[in-house]
């Protein structure tokens, strides 16, 4: 049930949010760079200038900025083209488009010098990967009066903590989630090929009022169990085989991924077991993740249950990862995710939504898979998600 309706009476977008609240998350961030000894911060991850700003369109495949100073207003860069839609996402913002014969970089320096002026201490997210190393490195070296130091990190944690109005948003992605895997697991049987499987979940994600993700359905059947980011073909699958279904739905950008492994026809010999074993995991690694806890203290959680099981051979480079705001081609945002990673180091603060995973193929005693959306409380991780995550065969 479609509960938000994105678009006025003349059919615009509406926005998730009043203006006010980016405006206040920009005197926020605002604070950050001053607090850490910095004139300005040089935006380019798309997942935060939209953060930042609102702006939701798919034009971040052109480079973008955001000239955020410690004090004062922020400037906009991107194409000049996407006035329109700047104009009516980020109204209250000042925009300084180029056009696709300027340079750049050198567009940029114009732009910050006129923001923040001359002899500053600048933040940059080197790490972003829409930070192409030509405009950062021009930018450098035609501003040698000022400092340039890396601030990648700067405004991750912030954004990853959602809040109130944001958690409203994620929980109406994960009913979209739902409503996706159960289509498709419907859907699929002997003879169904993947691309109808995909083809079910994809029209429910419509149906149920989701709008574009930033990762399109996984669907892999038996022999691609573990190629992690491909997705379906046309081959229709056989009694015995599994599938492997992982996708999210999303409203506004934000996500809530989750994941099932259903069988097909019957389960091969041992797949109960190992499922008892893969739930039994990912409940050790909800019930500690909850506020305060350290990232590697709640994979140690879900390894020990494997441990226990007589699988001590197999691990994980993690057993999830935080998520929310995404733009393609991920929903974990810009490069590596943050993950709950063997050793992780990371505080688990109220507030911050995990895709939690427990994945166990290829263990050499059967396979299961299953994550849900969970988003950390107090008391450990609560499940967005109402898809039942017992053994399947359809």
């Amino acid at each position: 049930m479609v509960e938000r309706v994105r678009a006025d009476t003349l059919g615009f977008r509406l926005p998730l949010f009043g203006r006010e609240v980016f405006a206040a998350r920009r005197r926020e961030a605002g604070d950050l760079v001053a607090g850490v000894g910095l004139d300005a911060l040089l935006v380019t991850v798309p997942e935060n200038i939209y953060y930042l700003v609102g702006l939701d369109h798919f034009g971040y495949f052109a480079f973008h900025a955001l000239v955020l100073p410690a004090e004062g207003e922020a400037v906009l860069i991107a194409r000049r083209m996407e006035h329109v839609t700047i104009a009516r996402d980020v109204p209250d913002l000042d925009f300084a488009g180029y056009g696709d014969e300027d340079d750049i970089a050198f567009h940029c320096v114009d732009v910050v010098r006129c923001t923040v002026g001359t002899r500053t201490r600048i933040g940059m997210e080197q790490s972003s990967l829409y930070f192409p190393p030509k405009v950062w490195s021009t930018i450098v070296a035609s501003m040698p009066e000022s400092e340039f130091v890396d601030a990648s990190d700067l405004l991750t944690r912030p954004r990853l903590v959602q809040r109130p109005e944001e958690m409203a948003v994620t929980r109406q992605a994960a009913e979209v989630s739902d409503a996706m895997m159960s289509a498709a697991i419907d859907a699929a049987g002997v003879g169904v090929t993947e691309r109808e499987v995909a083809t079910a979940a994809v029209a429910a994600m419509m149906a149920a009022g989701g709008e574009p993700p930033a990762f399109w359905p996984f669907v892999r059947a038996t022999s691609r169990l573990n190629e992690d980011h491909t997705t379906w073909t046309d081959y229709p699958m056989k009694a015995g085989d599994a599938l492997f279904l992982e996708l999210s739905g999303s409203i506004g950008r934000y996500h809530a991924p989750m994941g099932r492994l259903v069988f097909i026809g019957e389960a091969p010999p041992g797949s109960a077991e190992v499922a008892g074993v893969c739930l039994g995991a990912f409940e050790a690694a909800r019930s500690t993740a909850a506020s305060g806890a350290v990232a590697g203290d709640v994979y140690e959680a879900w390894q020990g249950v494997v441990d226990d099981a007589g699988l001590a051979h197999y691990r994980r480079h993690h057993c999830g990862y935080a998520t929310g705001i995404g733009f393609p081609p991920s929903w974990s945002g810009n490069g590596v995710p943050k993950a709950l990673r063997p050793g992780g180091t990371d505080t688990l603060v109220e507030g911050m939504v995990f895709h939690l995973m427990s994945w166990m193929m290829g263990t050499g005693q059967g396979d299961y898979f299953v994550s849900d959306p969970v988003v950390i409380t107090p008391s450990g991780a609560e499940r967005l998600s109402t898809t039942p995550q017992g053994m399947r065969v359809v």
